[in-house]
């Protein structure tokens, strides 16, 4: 996401840039032809590249324990979404709610991406058997979704 933001703000600027006016009225005017152009390419750094993955883990995490039902559906794949109803994916998170409480947060958390798939490992605060170990989440959009289902 911050890679995203980081180019419409180049974009931005580049726009202002290009749009300032010349004192030469014989300057020569670009020529739109209405081809798109390919947005540049920018590298985020291998030490950053899995921080929109581990922010997803920490919010999905403190929604589910949290029994936080909306926003842990919310941040289920797909493919995860199809194969489970809402109704009976929100009992389940009510119920970690009621048995665990939400005071357990996703910690240490590791992610690996390769293009659209990411894989999580990461501890739960105070609870060793919810800890992950290469948890799948998938990229739809521009959001990662949990997609261990």
């Amino acid at each position: 996401m911050r890679t995203r933001a980081t180019i419409a703000i180049a974009a931005a600027l580049l726009v202002l840039t290009a749009c300032s006016s010349s004192s030469d009225d014989k300057a020569e005017q670009p020529n739109d032809t209405g081809t798109p152009v390919a947005e540049p390419t920018i590298s985020v750094p291998a030490e950053h590249q899995g921080d929109d993955l581990k922010a997803a883990v920490a919010v999905y995490t403190a929604a589910y324990f949290a029994g936080d039902a909306d926003t842990a559906y919310g941040m289920l794949s797909k493919r995860c979404a199809a194969k489970v109803p809402k109704e009976t994916y929100a009992g389940v998170v009510r119920q970690a709610a009621a048995d665990y409480g939400a005071e357990h947060e996703a910690t240490d958390v590791q992610a690996e991406v390769s293009g659209t798939m990411g894989r999580a490992t990461y501890k739960v605060a105070g609870l060793p058997k919810f800890d992950q170990t290469k948890q799948p989440w998938a990229l739809e959009g521009d959001a990662w979704k949990y997609d261990a289902c």
